[in-house]
């Protein structure tokens, strides 16, 4: 996978198109990076003063970015542009099916990358002043989550099969079922999260093994694939918003313990400990973990 274009101070990229600063799509205002508009829960008691407070929740955002297409005495290319601004947006792996989208990066200054996914849903463009190369456009980007999110995914992984310092027994008793130890030396199972708020990661089991667990160790958390894994099998559970799947390698999906809650299984800023534990005569079934660091504000 190639590595995303490199932005500068005040350019950003929608899809895989370029504006902002160094390009011919001038960014005269963006709105709608602040605070998200709050889904209230409040309800006004009746025959008394005052308002009971409900649960607020966050939908996605709608991004509004006030630009312009300008390239003097060309027409053609200002067009070509605009088109490209609306290529991606109108594929059938954007719009296709429920939940896929597409990516509006943002470079400000004093910050790194950040991402948001979803889809644009407006391109107006002013054709008044085409004739000399200038295009007024308006711009919607409506996304899945309120939340910004790290430009490039954080991952590791970590084998089943590690050793804790206290060695084996023999006789061996086959078939192992092998429980991690992340307090051990050099065992991998902890996971430095960054962003300011929780995040949801995608779990990757590739066997040989059986009924594998990951258990989040700070909220007790514990997903249960209820699968068997030939050597080079994988299941893959995606917990993001908008996915929550659980997929085998060939397509095909795989259930979940009863107790399994997926919409919470959840990384938290700072230090998590995973452990996880499964069936495995062979000791190489290994899981990744994958996930992006998310953020509040810019």
């Amino acid at each position: 996978m190639s590595s995303p274009v490199e932005l500068v101070d005040y350019q950003h990229q929608l899809g895989s198109v370029l504006i902002g600063r160094g390009t011919t799509v001038t960014i005269r205002a963006i709105e709608g990076l602040a605070q998200p508009v709050p889904r209230v829960r409040d309800v006004e008691p009746p025959g008394e003063d005052g308002l009971w407070l409900g649960a607020d929740y966050y939908g996605g955002r709608i991004i509004r970015i006030d630009a312009a297409v300008k390239n003097a005495g060309n027409a053609g290319a200002v067009l070509d542009m605009l088109a490209a601004l609306q290529d991606e947006a109108d594929t059938a792996a954007v719009r296709g099916q429920g939940g896929t989208t597409m990516t509006l990066r943002l470079k400000l200054p004093g910050r790194p990358v950040r991402t948001t996914y979803g889809r644009l849903r407006k391109c107006e463009p002013d054709f008044t002043q085409l004739i000399h190369g200038y295009v007024p456009v308006d711009l919607e980007f409506h996304t899945a989550s309120h939340l910004f999110y790290d430009d490039e995914a954080q991952s590791t992984s970590m084998p089943l099969g590690s050793l804790t310092e206290g060695g084996m027994t023999f006789p061996l008793q086959f078939p192992f079922t092998i429980h991690g130890d992340p307090s051990a030396i050099g065992r991998p199972g902890y996971l430095e999260v960054d962003g300011t708020r929780e995040t949801w990661p995608v779990i990757r089991v590739t066997g040989p093994c059986a009924n594998p667990t990951i258990t989040h160790v700070t909220t007790g958390r514990s997903l249960t694939v209820l699968t068997t894994l030939a050597a080079g099998e994988w299941v893959e559970i995606d917990t993001r918003p908008g996915w929550r799947t659980v997929l085998r390698e060939n397509g095909g999906a795989a259930p979940l313990a009863p107790a399994s809650r997926i919409d919470q299984f959840v990384l938290t800023p700072g230090l998590n400990e995973i452990r996880w534990t499964a069936t495995d005569n062979t000791l190489t079934s290994t899981l990744a973990v994958t996930w992006w660091p998310a953020y509040k504000a810019l």
